[in-house]
């Protein structure tokens, strides 16, 4: 077993990654952080640690140093792991298990804690509790993988190939098409890691229209029945609803009231889940946030839709 980290100025929680991997009950062949370049320190924190580090030229993005790590690994399984994704002692032990048990399995990955990696405020707190739920509840086979904690035979990297190093966003999503052409993809509670998500609105709210700018380029896996779902199409289909009648307000007030109220109870089994990991004056904040987060990604959709000029990413 051998665990790839991408880092890109990580210093922030690299330790806490590389101690996690470290501190694995079954001990990986060997830990390889490539470093993409980094400007803040991150290649001389991952030199305290006894792994490798393999220094990228300059900024290629996450999947060509994922392919660094991959080419200058020795163990016969690949687990790649974010470094701001600090596992659970017994995740590399679950994966290997895990492949072990079917070996039409080309790919295994986990759930991220209901516990963020660093708690810094609210709504790291709301995107935490948001993904666990949308990961804890997608688990079994799927056909999308999440490369932030997974792990795949290196037969398997071998025949799918690299990952592709024009991507900067979608490569997760464009990796699974190809591994689901020969092999199985499955999402497993038994892998679990904390990670540290984005901690301020705008961020985060940039973030979420800039990937669903992208949307088009993993349509594809996306529109697979049994594709990864993080935003339910009823949710989706409310905010858009609550949004495109706005302008009514000022004579038809109950309808977008009707449908923000529509959004509110669309999923109640993550209401129900964040009711009871954080109350009712927390379900309040997240249902307001989580509102923001549709209108950005309906907005970025939406943008993305729109002709793109030569050299836009």
């Amino acid at each position: 077993m051998s665990i790839v980290i991408p880092a890109y100025n990580a210093a922030k929680t690299l330790r806490l990654c590389l101690a996690s991997a470290l501190a694995q009950t079954h001990r990986p062949l060997e830990v390889i952080v490539v470093d993409d370049a980094s400007t803040d320190g991150t290649p001389e924190t991952a030199a305290e640690y006894p792994c490798v580090v393999v220094r990228q030229p300059y900024n290629q993005g996450v999947s060509a140093a994922r392919n660094s790590g991959a080419a200058r690994a020795r163990g016969e399984v690949l687990f790649f792991l974010d470094s701001d994704v600090a596992l659970a002692p017994d995740a590399v032990a679950a994966a290997v298990r895990l492949l072990a048990a079917d070996p039409g399995c080309g790919c295994v990955y986990g759930v991220y804690d209901r516990e963020p990696l660093i708690d810094d405020g609210p709504v790291e707190v709301y995107r935490t509790l948001h993904l666990h739920h949308a990961l804890s509840r997608g688990t079994g086979q799927t056909a999308t993988a999440v490369f932030a904690l997974a792990a795949l035979p290196r037969r398997v990297f071998e025949q799918v190939g690299p990952f592709d190093v024009t991507l900067r966003a979608a490569e997760d999503d464009e990796y699974s098409e190809r591994l689901l052409a020969g092999h199985g993809i499955r999402l497993s509670g038994a892998i679990t890691g904390r990670h540290d998500e984005a901690d301020r609105l705008l961020p985060l709210l940039s973030e979420q229209f800039r990937r669903a700018r992208l949307l088009r380029r993993s349509a594809r896996n996306r529109l697979r029945k049994d594709a990864l779902v993080v935003n339910r199409a009823s949710g989706i289909l409310a905010a858009a609803l609550t949004l495109a009648t706005l302008p009514l307000g000022p004579v038809a007030p109950a309808l977008p009231v009707f449908f923000l109220l529509a959004f509110a109870a669309a999923d109640p089994p993550l209401a129900r889940f964040v009711w009871r990991e954080r109350g009712p004056a927390f379900l309040v904040y997240f249902v307001v946030v989580h509102f923001l987060v549709h209108t950005a990604l309906l907005a970025g959709a939406a943008a993305g839709l729109l002709p793109r000029k030569a050299g836009d990413s």
